[in-house]
């Protein structure tokens, strides 16, 4: 019996081979004896509906086999274990883990994704060794506070399971890089979620928030937030200063407009398609000189600002199943531009075949319509003072939600009285009538104005503004005068001492307006498609938060070598002019290599 007993222990195959009739174990020798060298065991897709005691206490029981065989070679020399520090019990059936996992507390990973599970045992809480924890796709329910103590767990994965709230302590996963919540029933998020610090990803998609805690900002190391498909209607003005976010998914909401972002200088993407979005405006674009990606199909947007021109880095820009009618035709001057889809808009300036032909034909087309767009009338019947209020199309819904009152597009000599007075008490931050054919600001105008005074389009003969500054207190951030026929602005205009962009494109001017030096509150000048001869570094300078600078296609002769001691420029735009240095390779390096270039040259 013992030489029976002997030989079968010197079978190499032991554990793994079973004789007829003897049941077999649940999880083989050979693995356990295999974890206990290595540390390591993998009992994924075994059907086990419970966890094997041997499992829990392969630490600490004396091997079987070490009772059997008194001789020992250097391979089973079962002592010198090596304590379970991996342990994978994916796709199983388990309905439940015992809370005998306490007796593993060496353990860095647990996964148990693709179970049963309702709950996790309290005892998790002994694993403080613990880095990366697994239980998704699960039926979990809740999580108890006790996990809260992991104080070095790295990555936790939640997604998939039927949770309703969160422990308030949760905020003590100090260590936490990756958090997936996505696909469960989460109404809110605990506000102990800013003490996340080190938290670099984190997914809430599918779940039922209808806001987001302001704290969420204190995750100064977050570099991807996704809120896809939740029920978001507003997003807090606290995440724009979230300076080191990459990605931001905010697809499937119920927005309707969007925050700014002026710290998120890092953004790469930004995804917030299938809202209910209906304007895009300046402010929202000029601070994301990173941004490669735009998504913003099957939203509600009627134009697209000229400003999208900032965004030299855009690699997509995915606009499907808007109302926008009419495309910035400067749009055809993105460099990095390889996917622009544009299906699903009643576009009346681009014949669908045009569209057919792929991105890179599309936009060749519209910078061959560049000139034209200075002067080429807009389609549609004229509207006068007498037009009707229902012809008007008021957008009431945009004046009470999103404090915009819309007037654009309609060839209108005059402004009718309707417009203003749909406004009522309402406060409107944003007026927009471009595209039209004013000759002078609408008397009533500036009973409205509070930041932004977008007129482009218009048929300004001469710009008067001074009346209009006393009652705005010198009060917007944004003045878009593009496509008229300026050639000068009023030195009143200094008394703007909040402004941050101003749109000047596609006029007459052949100066640099000299008020513009006077503004440091300045961050964006946009000058392209005028007669400009020259400017002066040393003025621009002063102007210490300008950012981005367009002067394409103008007559400069020459760039004075000055300009590249402005190195807050983050965007300098020259191509177009005349002059011959610097040459069109320095340019396509980007605005650092053109500003290095400059200083290069500057005399000594």
């Amino acid at each position: 019996m013992a030489a029976a007993r002997r030989g079968k222990a010197g079978d190499p195959r032991a554990g793994f081979r079973r004789d007829a009739g003897e049941p077999g174990p649940a999880v083989p020798q050979g693995l356990i004896r295999a974890a206990r060298k290595n540390g390591q065991l993998n009992l994924a897709g075994r059907d086990l509906s419970e966890v094997p005691a041997n499992v829990w206490r392969i630490n600490l029981d004396i091997p079987e086999e070490a009772h059997q065989n008194l001789s020992f070679g250097a391979a089973d020399r079962w002592w010198e274990q090596t304590d379970l520090t991996k342990l994978i019990l994916a796709s199983n059936k388990l309905q439940c883990l015992s809370e005998d996992v306490r007796l593993l507390p060496a353990l860095t990973v647990l996964d148990v994704h693709d179970n049963q599970l309702t709950s996790i045992p309290s005892a998790i809480g002994f694993l403080e060794n613990l880095q990366k924890l697994s239980v998704s796709h699960n039926k979990l329910k809740n999580i108890p506070e006790e996990l809260t103590q992991l104080k070095h767990l790295k990555s936790l994965l939640l997604q998939h399971n039927e949770l309703s709230h969160l422990p308030d302590g949760f905020g003590q996963l100090i260590s936490l890089e990756e958090l997936d919540l996505s696909n469960n029933q989460l109404a809110t998020i605990p506000s102990s979620f800013a003490s996340l610090t080190s938290l670099v990803r984190l997914n809430l998609a599918h779940n039922q928030l209808k806001n987001l805690p302001a704290e969420i900002s204190a995750m100064k190391s977050l570099k991807q937030l996704d809120c896809t498909k939740n029920q978001l209607e507003t997003i807090p003005s606290e995440l724009a200063s979230m300076a080191s976010l990459e990605q931001l998914y905010l697809r499937k909401n119920k927005l309707q407009y969007l925050p700014e972002f002026p710290s998120c200088k890092l953004l790469k993407e930004l995804h917030v398609g299938e809202n209910q979005i209906e304007v895009l405006s300046a402010e929202h674009l000029k601070h994301l000189n990173s941004l490669c990606v735009l998504e913003l199909r099957d939203n509600k947007l009627k134009s697209l600002p000229d400003e999208i021109t900032l965004l030299q880095g855009l690699e997509r820009l995915d606009l499907t199943n808007n109302d926008i009618s009419s495309l910035p035709c400067a749009l055809g001057n993105l460099p990095q531009l390889k996917l622009l889809a544009l299906e699903g808009n009643p576009l009346r300036t681009i014949r669908r075949d045009m569209l057919q032909k792929g991105t890179q034909e599309l936009l060749k087309y519209l910078r061959s319509k560049i000139q034209d767009d200075i002067t080429s009338p807009n389609e549609g019947s004229p509207v006068t003072a007498m037009t009707l209020p229902s012809e008007s199309r008021i957008n009431i819904h945009a004046i009470t939600a999103l404090k915009v009152l819309e007037y654009s597009e309609k060839r209108a000599a005059v402004i009718p009285d309707e417009i203003f007075n749909a406004v009522g008490s309402n406060s409107v931050t944003t007026v927009n009538f471009s595209k039209n054919q004013l000759n002078e600001i609408p008397k009533r105008y500036s009973y409205f104005l509070v930041d932004v005074i977008p007129h482009p389009n218009n048929s300004f003969l001469s710009l008067s503004l001074s009346n209009v500054l006393k009652r705005l207190n010198a009060a917007f951030l944004c003045l878009q005068f593009r496509n008229n026929f300026l050639t000068s602005l009023p030195e009143e205009m200094e008394a703007l001492i909040r402004l941050q962009i101003i749109n000047l494109c596609f006029n007459r001017f052949k100066i640099f307006p000299n008020v513009l030096y006077r503004i440091p509150t300045l961050e964006t000048i946009l000058l392209s498609n005028n007669q400009v001869g020259s400017i002066d570094p040393l003025q621009i300078r002063k102007i210490d938060k300008l950012g981005t600078l367009d002067l394409q296609n103008n007559d400069l002769l020459q760039v004075p070598p000055e300009l590249g001691n402005c190195v807050n420029l983050r965007t300098l735009l020259l191509e177009g002019n005349p002059f011959r240095t610097p040459r069109a390779a320095i340019l396509a390096k980007g605005t650092a290599a053109v500003l290095e270039y400059l200083r290069s040259r500057i005399p000594t």
